[in-house]
């Protein structure tokens, strides 16, 4: 009886393991480069919607920069925030959802390096609060993509359609 139920679990085990093995090692070579870029993207914002800075901050690589090129009274200059403010700010409660909408992906990928160009609007719950463009640097780490750096551009006049 031992031994039938041994091998009755063995053989669970092995089609198991061929089912969902096999599906997990299928969907990573049926994804690009350029799809497994896309999607590092899409789970930052799918976390700022979602209020979850755990998935916010999954993307990043520890040393990540947020820069963002401020362009007031005739001058430009360049603002840092931190990663943890930033993770923090998306943690903590807030009454409207931050939907940011990524109108394109023009993804550039250099072996273990890329480059993403995503122009977007930003809303705070349905209220339009600015439009820019993001420009991502991610690396190929041995989690997946990391975001090393994102610039971004913000402004609520000339936004695209």
């Amino acid at each position: 009886m031992k031994s039938q139920l041994y091998c009755l679990l063995t053989s669970a085990k092995v089609l198991l393991l061929t089912v969902f093995g096999g599906l997990t090692l299928q969907s990573s070579f049926a994804q690009s480069p350029q799809e497994s870029v896309k999607n590092t993207i899409v789970t930052l914002f799918e976390g700022m919607r979602s209020a979850d800075s755990s998935m916010v901050h999954s993307v990043f690589a520890p040393e990540a920069r947020l820069l963002t090129v401020v362009e007031q009274n005739d001058t430009t200059s360049l603002r840092e925030t931190p990663l943890s403010r930033f993770l923090q700010a998306v943690g903590t409660p807030h009454d409207e959802v931050w939907d940011e909408r990524i109108l394109d992906y023009q993804i550039q990928i250099d072996g273990s390096l890329a480059i993403a160009w995503t122009p977007y609007h930003f809303y705070r719950g349905t209220t339009f609060s600015h439009c820019g463009v993001n420009a991502f640097q991610l690396y190929r780490s041995n989690e997946g993509w990391k975001i090393i750096q994102i610039t971004d551009t913000r402004r609520t006049e000339e936004c695209l359609e």
